[in-house]
């Protein structure tokens, strides 16, 4: 699989791999989290599939992969819970929220990174629709993508770390 890292994909080059997701915007379109507090058992219509219907089981295996919200962690194992795909917690490895602190803070990202207990921060790979976000994850040391999707705000002209495609990493 080529990525846009170049060669072969993330998760394969990495010994120690992890992903954490954004959800609003990367996973569900951004109004996912009024319509699950309204009918958590119904999900949430356009969420993407995670894993992606494209990829390979290989990919799920090969990375640990986790959710970091600012919706809290029930919301987000509700979300997770009732998919039209089924549950799909079985393929995250767990949850975080803004009790490490706001998304847009590079401290958040340096306490994910220490819990995760990765020999360095670029182990992680975190993917988000945020431009303030990935860049706080970055220069925390996170590996960073930006998930376009539409309804997502309009990004920076050559900020260099875009998606279109969960299949792309």
């Amino acid at each position: 699989m080529e990525s846009i890292f170049g060669g072969d994909s993330w998760i394969s080059a990495k010994t120690q791999r992890c992903i954490v997701l954004d959800i609003e915007g990367t996973t569900t379109p951004i109004s996912f989290v009024t319509e699950v507090q309204s009918n958590p058992e119904k999900g949430v219509a356009g969420a993407v599939p995670i894993p992606p219907d494209d990829a390979g089981k290989e990919v799920v295996i090969a990375a640990l992969v986790y959710v970091y919200s600012s919706g809290s962690r029930l919301a987000q194992r509700l979300i997770f819970g009732h998919t039209k795909h089924g549950d799909l917690r079985k393929y995250l490895s767990g949850f975080f929220d803004t009790t490490v602190e706001s998304k847009r803070e590079t401290h958040s990202y340096v306490e994910i990174s220490e819990s995760l207990g990765v020999d360095r921060p670029s182990d992680i790979l975190f993917v988000t629709d945020v431009y303030q976000e990935a860049t706080a994850a970055k220069t925390a040391g996170l590996e960073v993508i930006i998930s376009v999707r539409p309804g997502n705000a309009p990004l920076p002209e050559n900020q260099g770390f875009k998606m279109n495609s969960f299949s792309e990493i």
